[in-house]
């Protein structure tokens, strides 16, 4: 397996990536407890989620490709953090990065094009939830500006255990 960097591109997600976008995804959540989704899901279920992430506005989909072959290498997303009015200006963002391309930089260039995007918007905090333990990504947050806020404990079952999820937040 090569190691180092890769020469990847970021942009905006699009409809013709939910396929590989799906089958990322669901990588992790067949084989991590880094999603507490149980079940993989399909193009068509992911399909609203992909939707959700428009080019513009506080919600975003940036996706990382190898700048030769295409391949998605990672996605980064940011959303709502909660669904009622007064968390506007607050959203929750997530990085996930093809097992593969893991180590070469793909996360950092993934947040660093997402907040250059968020950058305008009318947002005061990112929220990052991590299940525990995730040293890779809680070295990426915190290189990023995120700080320890707390963990909710035992807040997730899956593989037949309790897993906790540390909470960061990053003022924007």
């Amino acid at each position: 397996m090569p190691s180092g960097r890769t020469e990847a591109q970021v942009r905006p997600g699009t409809e013709e990536d939910l396929n590989a976008l799906t089958e990322l995804y669901n990588h992790y959540v067949r084989e991590t407890p880094i999603t507490f989704d149980t079940e993989p899901l399909t193009p068509r279920e992911r399909r609203r989620w992909l939707l959700s992430h428009p080019e513009d506005g506080p919600h975003r989909l940036r996706v990382a490709t190898d700048a030769e072959s295409q391949e998605i290498l990672g996605y980064a997303t940011s959303g709502p953090y909660r669904a009622k009015p007064a968390y506007g200006t607050s959203v929750e963002t997530t990085v996930y990065v093809a097992p593969h391309a893991g180590g070469r930089g793909i996360g950092t260039l993934l947040y660093t094009s997402l907040f250059e995007a968020l950058a305008g918007e009318d947002l005061h905090r990112a929220y990052a939830g991590i299940a525990q333990p995730n040293e890779a990504s809680t070295r990426l947050h915190e290189r990023f500006g995120f700080r320890y806020v707390g963990t909710y404990r035992e807040v997730g079952r899956k593989f037949g255990r309790y897993w906790d999820v540390a909470w960061y937040e990053k003022p924007l």
